[in-house]
């Protein structure tokens, strides 16, 4: 209900409360100037925050979609994603156009939100897998989990440049007086 839509089946009537506390998280963090980095429902949930909508289940809404939800391997579901040029993912990953990463969500992207950008989509369907708002400050999204990619598994992308823009933008905005 409080993405705007009546749910498709009971059971993914969703958290309202939990909605409403983490959109309001998310506008005090941009009101106060705060870099925020969302992962999976994150990215989702800055969507919605810009007006944008989702796909309640991308498998049941998008004809010819990928399984991106397999509960019998959970996140050693992978597949792979299309970095869009000349965005800031692919300053993050030079040279990488492609890249494998796990997918354990059932929700996705679907009309993007205003102000926002499209970073990557999975190669298989053109589901929206990374966006990044266009306003002053930082908001990223991805909807893949990097924090459960084995950083010696040379075959996944490696999470660190997103998780070290995300630390250097957060370490710009404490005061010199707090360090």
């Amino acid at each position: 209900y409080v993405y705007g839509e009546m749910p498709i089946r009971p059971e993914w009537s969703g958290d309202p409360p939990r909605d409403r506390y983490e959109l309001e998280l998310l506008a005090r963090f941009m009101d106060d100037g705060k870099p925020v980095l969302g992962v999976c429902r994150g990215h989702q949930l800055i969507n919605v925050a810009f007006g944008g909508s989702l796909f309640q289940d991308t498998e049941l809404q998008q004809p010819g979609a990928r399984r991106h939800q397999d509960h019998a391997v959970y996140d050693e579901n992978f597949h792979d994603i299309a970095i869009e040029p000349g965005t800031r993912l692919a300053d993050l990953y030079p040279g990488v156009t492609t890249a494998k990463v796990n997918t354990i969500h059932h929700q996705a992207v679907n009309r993007l939100g205003h102000d926002l950008v499209i970073e990557a989509r999975s190669i298989d369907d053109g589901v929206i897998e990374a966006i990044r708002w266009t306003g002053p400050g930082y908001v990223f999204g991805v909807q893949w989990h990097p924090e459960f990619h084995d950083p010696s598994d040379e075959a996944l992308l490696d999470g660190s440049p997103i998780l070290l823009e995300f630390l250097a933008c957060c370490e710009s905005r404490i005061p010199p007086t707090a360090r």
